[in-house]
């Protein structure tokens, strides 16, 4: 009798095919939109997916929104008219192996990459010299801590706006309870997810999607780093939270958030909005943004 590990071997190579050729699924009509309202920028032979969107008359403000994982810039959507409305620019992209931007494999995919990604959107938009205030979730977040420490240095100014969990994994002494996961959601914002996740089609296969997770382990790695430039930096920081999130345990998170980040200012939405506040709270979340930005 051959060897189990023979015998799955076999079984799985016809399997591997088999899947390799299905068709990846149709995008609903929300996507086909939003992509076709968005384009296309190349970093290191990499097409990035991106929208640039114009708004608010006479005002010179310009707000990057960077999604979290496993979804896509499309995790904006609802709040992305009233951004228009106060920002003269709105913009987001999809990173490196989500939505709608390449997916190379096999690839090292790492934070570090992904924040000089959006310097080279910063740069290929024309606003490596404009103030730019950053909205992020999630893996997003992490991105942004990155592009902090780097304007550190410093370069750019950059005004950060955090909402959900920004330091979830990277807080001394809690970081081994935050596990992976888009934790529980209302209905509306599953089915967004599942929109949003979905712009992957059959490329984002598991061992991607395993390469991608690498960036658990770099938090860990370069906690001090990160958490570092949040605690140094003189830039006002906001915090956007839902009491639901299961991923961030109310209140035992948000004692934690305020011990370790003092200087920053906290929303808490209504309680039963979880981990995807601007999905499933839209309103909540955007009164709760703006009125940060207009405090200044």
């Amino acid at each position: 009798m051959k060897e189990w590990w023979v015998q799955v071997g076999l079984l799985s190579v016809p399997l591997l095919a088999v899947y390799l050729h299905i068709p990846p699924p149709k995008l609903s009509p929300a996507l086909l939109s939003w992509r076709s309202s968005g384009g296309y920028f190349n970093y290191k032979d990499q097409n990035i997916f991106y929208r640039d969107s114009t708004g608010a008359v006479g005002s010179s403000d310009v707000v990057v929104l960077l999604h979290g994982f496993p979804t896509s810039s499309y995790d904006w959507c609802k709040i992305w008219e009233g951004l228009t409305q106060r920002f003269h620019r709105v913009i987001a992209l999809d990173f490196v192996g989500f939505g709608f931007s390449d997916k190379p494999r096999p690839h090292r995919y790492s934070i570090f990459e992904q924040a000089s990604i959006v310097e080279g959107l910063v740069r290929h938009l024309g606003l490596r010299h404009q103030r730019i205030n950053l909205l992020s979730h999630d893996y997003g977040d992490t991105v942004a801590q990155e592009l902090l420490h780097r304007s550190l240095q410093p370069l750019m100014l950059w005004l950060l706006f955090f909402l959900s969990r920004p330091i979830t994994r990277l807080l001394p002494c809690r970081s081994e309870l935050f596990v992976s996961g888009s934790g529980q959601s209302s209905g509306p914002t599953r089915s967004l997810r599942r929109q949003s996740t979905g712009t992957c089609g059959r490329r984002c296969g598991p061992m991607m999607a395993i390469s991608i997770l690498q960036y658990i382990n770099q938090r860990k790695k370069h906690r001090d780093r990160w958490v570092g430039a949040l605690m140094s930096t003189s830039v006002p920081l906001h915090l956007i939270y839902g009491p639901l999130d299961p991923v961030n345990p109310h209140p035992e998170f948000l004692q934690l958030y305020k011990k370790v980040l003092p200087m920053s200012t906290v929303s808490v939405l209504d309680d039963h909005i979880s981990h995807y506040p601007q999905l499933e709270d839209p309103t909540g979340f955007l009164n709760a943004y703006l009125n940060f930005i207009n405090s200044f």
